[in-house]
């Protein structure tokens, strides 16, 4: 590292040098004038590659979705004042969905707080609870003691925010003028850099500071014996898995289910529905025939073994719920505690493919797979079904949307599913194949701001991976301003916009029954079409007014270069009961196969 100009860049320098000596890769930076010191010392580092955003939020955004899709530290950085009030949302999703953020705000120096300097907020722990550890940074110096600290502080950032669960870390930089990088030959005065060369320009051949030494959480071995024990003897089982980023997990689920011989109810975010691991048990189509009360009682299971939070769909969690008194519910989580039913009676505190891999191990071969065969025909039956109420008839339907997706998108494919409806369209309408996708949504607190900014964030980490996102209409409104950096960065993606005109979600709840202030609250008509935003920005567009139309559209984005908006046309309406004619169709073709629980 060269000589730092002053103080604030001595302290910059090391702190941003050791975050890259630490893994890191990407950071997101939002202009300022007071975190000049943080922007110029992550510019000129060659190890490390920048993203600038003009929006906070959106940046903020961007960079969850970089840090999800690569499973790793992502920081992101502003200048003070309300500024840094922008990152908060995307904050609190990175906590709860345990993305490793790490959130870098510039402060003015203390003896400015409170006195009406201009800028100025209280900073100090903004984020609360919803950063796994917030620091704020020593005023900066240049001595050797107080850069020591800087490395290991930065150390400390990356490790905290890897370590299980993972989540987002704060750090706030109270600098004092100047923030450009003028030398000042005083703030230096005295420092003898030869002679403590760990602090000044870190140790030798790029080590870290601080090496930080993890490992995957194991369950201990008589502890898996005895939860062995007990589900060895259990044949009507169901492994449940929800939303997880995780690639070693689906086929160390497979293996495990092989074993119990249990069907394994895999929400597509689990990423065990789709892939090349072994697919013979996974049951893809259960948000549809769970929702039948006879069929739901005539399954009713002796034991549930859950990785990860509840799923996707309600159907599934009513399910469990009614069968909490005679289920043994095992849950495992690794740092984490997402059970909002309470149905867990056992909590298994470790990492999810390794007790997946140990367990396995432990148990002796199910005698009999009766039960999982039944799943499985049933599932069979329920998916046929499903797709052809989905794909009967020329009807733009939501639903349709994923189950065309599920034969235009390629290997390796990323889907990122917008909440309210797409999400859950998703779960409903998207089979089990195998072909490797992975599924992305934002799930942490299911919030519809920020997706397009997650998304490309998301596209701008895997750049070989075609991604293709589904958004609805007020989702994709929420987060224009993050259609700026497909643009600005060149990212290549797919936007399908399913545009009902309003929240199509409040359309299937009870609010639904009263008109004189359904529409106004909570449909929420905006009569907004998307074809000049895309010009605003310099995307593509196609409007798809059939499926024929969609299909070739949808081709067309993924083969091309560049970012594409597809607007689907729909009315909330017609969307609600094209939805309810598939249920009654899957509950009529599964009567035969209703068999009541001896």
């Amino acid at each position: 590292m060269p000589k730092p100009e002053n103080r604030n860049y001595a302290f910059t320098d090391a702190f941003v040098d050791e975050l890259a000596r630490a893994g890191l890769r990407h950071v997101c930076i939002c202009p300022g004038s007071r975190s000049t010191p943080l922007t110029i010392a992550f510019a000129r580092n060659p190890r490390l590659k920048a993203w600038l955003h003009f929006d906070e939020r959106s940046a903020s955004f961007f960079a969850l979705g970089m840090a999800r899709a690569h499973c790793e530290p992502v920081a992101v950085v502003c200048t003070s004042g309300t500024a840094a009030a922008n990152f908060y949302p995307a904050v609190i999703e990175a906590r709860y969905a345990g993305v490793p953020l790490i959130v870098l705000t510039a402060d003015r120096p203390p003896e400015l707080w409170e006195w009406g300097a201009a800028q100025t907020i209280d900073q100090v722990k903004m984020y609360g609870a919803h950063v796994k550890w917030s620091a704020t940074m020593a005023v900066p110096e240049a001595s050797a003691d107080l850069l020591r600290y800087v490395r290991a502080t930065a150390a400390r950032v990356v490790a905290t925010a890897l370590e299980s669960p993972a989540g987002p870390v704060h750090v706030d930089f109270p600098f004092r003028e100047p923030l450009e990088p003028v030398t000042v030959d005083a703030d230096l005065n005295g420092q003898d850099m030869a002679a403590a060369p760990d602090a000044w320009r870190g140790r030798d051949a790029d080590a870290p500071y601080q090496r930080v030494h993890t490992a995957r959480r194991a369950c201990d071995p008589a502890q898996v014996g005895q939860i062995a024990d007990v589900l060895g003897n259990v044949e009507r089982g169901v492994i449940v898995c929800g939303p997880q980023d995780d690639a070693t997990l689906p086929e160390a689920v497979a293996a495990l289910a092989a074993k119990l011989a249990w069907p394994v109810l895999a929400d597509p975010l689990s990423q065990a529905r789709c892939g090349a691991h072994g697919r013979r048990l996974v049951i893809d189509s259960y948000d549809a025939f769970l929702r039948d009360s006879a069929l739901a009682k005539a399954l009713a299971p002796d034991a549930v073994l859950r990785f990860g939070p509840i799923p996707t769909s309600k159907p599934v969690l009513t399910w469990m719920q009614a069968f909490r008194e005679k289920a043994r519910h095992v849950l495992v989580q690794d740092g984490s505690w997402q059970d909002p039913a309470f149905l867990a009676t056992d909590i298994v505190r470790a990492d999810a493919a390794t007790f997946a891999r140990d367990l396995t191990a432990a148990l002796p071969q199910a005698s009999s797979d009766v039960w999982a065969r039944r799943w499985t025909d049933i599932a069979a039956t329920a998916r046929r079904v499903v797709r052809q109420q989905a794909t009967s008839g020329d009807e733009l339907f939501e639903g349709r949307v994923f189950a065309e997706l599920a034969s235009l998108l390629p290997e390796r494919a990323v889907l990122f599913a917008g909440n309210s409806m797409p999400v859950r369209d998703m779960d409903t309408f998207y089979p089990s194949t195998a072909q490797r996708v992975r599924f992305m949504a934002n799930r942490g607190v299911n919030g519809i701001d920020g997706v397009v900014s997650t998304a490309l964030g998301a596209a701008a980490a895997l750049p070989d991976d075609p991604l293709t996102l589904v958004i609805g209409d007020l989702s994709f409104y929420h987060d224009m301003n993050g259609l700026l950096a497909a643009r600005q960065h060149k990212l290549n993606a797919t936007i399908i916009v399913v545009n009902n005109d309003g929240g199509g979600i409040f359309s299937f709840l009870p609010q639904s029954a009263y008109p004189d202030h359904f529409e106004t609250f909570f449909g929420t008509l905006h009569g907004m079409t998307f074809e000049s935003a895309a010009a605003q920005y310099g995307l593509r567009y196609a409007r798809a007014d059939s499926w024929a139309a969609f299909r070739d559209a949808v081709s067309r984005g993924i083969k091309s270069k560049g970012t594409a908006i597809i607007e689907v046309p729909g009315d909330r309406a017609k969307n609600v009961a094209l939805h309810r004619r598939v249920w009654p169709a899957v509950t009529e073709a599964l009567k035969p196969m209703v068999v009541d629980r001896p």
